[in-house]
């Protein structure tokens, strides 16, 4: 019913720019926080950056200052605007939202990822 569907994943260049998006669906009355994680084959899944419903950003340092999260409450989307990007920013990106559904029913809910495929 409630589903994340994320896009723009894709194999870029060391020092390449990509942008993910990720769309909310379903009988929506609001969401409060969005966020992105990512996983590389073999690794646990590490956060990577968080926006809160009034539009607060926050990162992982290991991004911070190339990767910039930001969302469109009218669209009910969330976006990761990846520069400056390195081999080691490789793996399966997984977006996540806490939504209230017009039941009033509330809990976080995942997207299928998308992958992100850094090298030469």
């Amino acid at each position: 019913q409630v589903q994340l569907v994320e896009s723009g994943g894709g194999l870029v260049q060391p020092g390449g720019s990509l942008r993910l998006s990720c769309a909310a669906s379903g009988r929506i009355f609001s969401i409060d926080n969005m966020a992105w994680y990512r996983q590389a084959p073999g690794k646990q899944r590490e956060w990577v950056a968080t926006i809160t419903g009034g539009g607060r950003p926050d990162y992982t340092d290991s991004v911070k200052g190339r990767f910039t999260i930001s969302r469109d409450n009218a669209k009910n989307t969330v976006y990761l605007q990846m520069n400056s990007l390195r081999p080691e920013d490789t793996g399966n990106y997984y977006c996540n939202a806490h939504i209230r559904q017009v039941t009033m029913q509330a809990g976080d809910y995942w997207g299928q990822g998308t992958q992100v495929s850094v090298s030469s």
